[in-house]
């Protein structure tokens, strides 16, 4: 216990995430958890951190508990340098993008996560539903047009009842709007949650410890 609290004083728990990041099995449940993605929120390399914590061989358990980085929060200020791009169908690069195409390119560059390529695929996608009471920043929001028919459109939610997308060419592409909005609110159908802290268990890691 002694050795936990003088460790914990010299290596704090975001370069530990970073560890945790990269040793750990396979994501659970989704899948869609990018362990890349907390390495380099951090800064520092695994090289680094394990010169750090290194000392004379002997090892003890560490239980850390794994906190997510702010990836909702890289994936939206990237999305607000994108406003204005040109809606493209079929488009997933900035020269014009359809909304899959502009959700899965934030999500692919500022995460490392490669969402299902289309809103029906999304839709269908192995991740948790939220309710829309308790939607965050982050979250994927699903919609189809006024209630009638398959999903058709897809955007990331903001906070405060905001929205991001790659809303039309007639709308002016990548845009914000409000789910207040009539024609938004009516066509509403759900929402999906990607970054999700169920995916960040503890995780017991063989770390190497010093002498004291």
């Amino acid at each position: 216990m002694l050795m936990l609290k003088r460790l914990a004083s010299i290596v704090p728990i975001g370069l530990l995430i970073a560890l945790t990041a990269c040793t750990s099995a396979q994501p659970k449940k989704n899948g869609f958890f990018a362990r890349e993605a907390a390495l380099s929120s951090t800064g520092v390399d695994s090289q680094q951190l394990l010169s750090i914590i290194e000392d004379n061989g002997q090892t003890y358990n560490a239980l850390i508990s794994y906190e997510l980085p702010g990836l909702a929060d890289s994936i939206l200020s990237a999305g607000k340098e994108l406003i204005g791009t040109p809606y493209r169908f079929g488009g997933t690069t900035t020269t014009g993008f359809d909304c899959s195409g502009f959700v899965g390119y934030l999500y692919k560059n500022q995460t490392g996560i490669v969402l299902p390529r289309t809103t029906r695929a999304m839709l269908a996608m192995n991740a948790t539903q939220v309710k829309r009471t308790e939607l965050v920043p982050g979250d994927l929001i699903l919609f189809n047009k006024r209630g009638r028919g398959p999903v058709s459109h897809v955007g990331i939610y903001m906070g405060n009842n905001k929205f991001i997308h790659s809303g039309s060419r007639r709308s002016g592409g990548v845009r914000i709007d409000s789910l207040t909005n009539s024609y938004w609110n009516a066509s509403y159908l759900q929402a999906k949650r990607v970054l999700e802290k169920s995916e960040a268990q503890p995780i017991l890691m063989n770390m190497p410890t010093a002498s004291f």
